[in-house]
């Protein structure tokens, strides 16, 4: 079969490494990229260390409001469609690239295979709840990574074509963590241009969600919590909110969070294993986090993965100093049953699904 597969963003391309690896064993893949996260240090990296196929489509759109930016990508994606007219169409995630990928497939009547499907925050004031949503409800098969996902779609009338596969995000993470080892990397890249040392001990910050980096409120109040810990806490920043981040590093005088320019994913896999503590508001970090055994606080006001918020393994916390030292010194307890996130084979288990699950014709 000939599958087209869309990513556009960071997480999406480290599930791609993992599914295409297995995918192009049995069948034909088009991988387009949408250009959603279009920074060098934020893409080509990625499909560089990683191993990623080469794209057959960049589209180069990125920008704009959501509205804007998911409407050009509908249109540049359908033009893809018409042309490559594959056997299915495959999405990973919560981005615009996502949806615009699900409704340029559907209103063409090519099937829609959602890997990542059936998350819930219960909110659709966040944005990528709404993709998660309507992508779930045009696909014709729906992947999900955990039990809690696969109860969200058998709550909305899904379950007959939903199958819960584990994550290929655990997959991805232990085939390179083994690649790489444990070792944490001698230097890293400083914003300024300059390498940084790393240290021996230290915290591992991610920020990006629009709710904590839109305003200097939240961002300063998780900075000065972070800034206030015994070993210094290494900060990839986002493109996005680099103006911000200087800004407050200089007027909030801080000198114990280290800025860095963005990473590969395998130098933030080793920061991950090798971190005291975790402070994130990425999904995928926090599963990361869980994985790798470390206790991480995820500052965000929704459990997006209750797996992971078991025994103070992973705790919510409001974008207030207190409340995330507070929730820094909890101990955790970590589960013995069996990983809920799968075997490490998930990328296997949809191929073999769509190969001989997909309806034909």
């Amino acid at each position: 079969m000939k599958i087209v597969t869309i990513v556009g963003a960071r997480p999406q391309f480290i599930k791609a490494a993992a599914m295409s690896r297995v995918l192009r064993r049995e069948h034909t893949e088009v991988l387009v990229h949408t250009g959603q996260h279009y920074d060098p240090q934020m893409s080509d990296v990625f499909f560089s260390e990683l191993q990623i196929p080469k794209p057959d489509y960049d589209l180069g759109i990125s920008g704009g409001t959501h509205a804007q930016m998911t409407a050009r990508m509908l249109t540049a994606i359908e033009d893809v469609l018409m042309a490559e007219k594959p056997d299915a169409l495959l999405v990973y995630g919560d981005t615009n690239s996502t949806l615009a990928g699900a409704l340029a497939a559907v209103k063409l009547h090519i099937p829609v295979l959602h890997v990542e499907a059936g998350n819930r925050l219960g909110s659709l004031v966040n944005p990528e709840e709404v993709n998660r949503i309507l992508t779930d409800h045009v696909a014709t098969m729906l992947f999900a990574c955990a039990p809690s996902a696969l109860d969200s779609l058998r709550r909305e009338n899904l379950g007959d074509h939903s199958w819960l596969v584990g994550d290929p995000m655990f997959d991805a993470f232990n085939f390179y963590r083994h690649l790489n080892g444990d070792a944490k990397p001698l230097q890293l890249p400083g914003l300024n241009g300059q390498p940084l040392q790393t240290p021996d001990r230290f915290y591992y910050l991610t920020c990006h969600r629009e709710e904590n980096t839109l305003d200097d409120a939240p961002l300063s109040q998780i900075l000065l919590a972070m800034e206030s810990l015994p070993y210094p806490t290494l900060y990839p920043v986002h493109p996005r909110n680099r103006a911000a981040a200087e800004r407050l590093r200089t007027s909030l005088g801080l000198s114990n969070v280290k800025l860095l320019a963005p990473l590969g994913y395998l130098d933030s896999v080793a920061l991950v294993s090798g971190a005291e503590r975790i402070v994130t508001d990425s999904g995928g970090v926090q599963r990361e986090a869980f994985f790798a055994g470390v206790p991480c606080v995820t500052v965000f006001d929704y459990a997006v993965w209750p797996e992971t918020m078991v025994g103070n393994c992973n705790i919510l916390a409001k974008p207030q100093r207190e409340d995330i030292l507070q929730k820094l010194v909890t101990t955790p307890v970590w589960p013995t049953q069996i990983n809920p996130f799968g075997d490490g084979h998930a990328c296997e288990k949809i191929v073999s699904l769509l190969t001989h699950e997909l309806p034909r014709g």
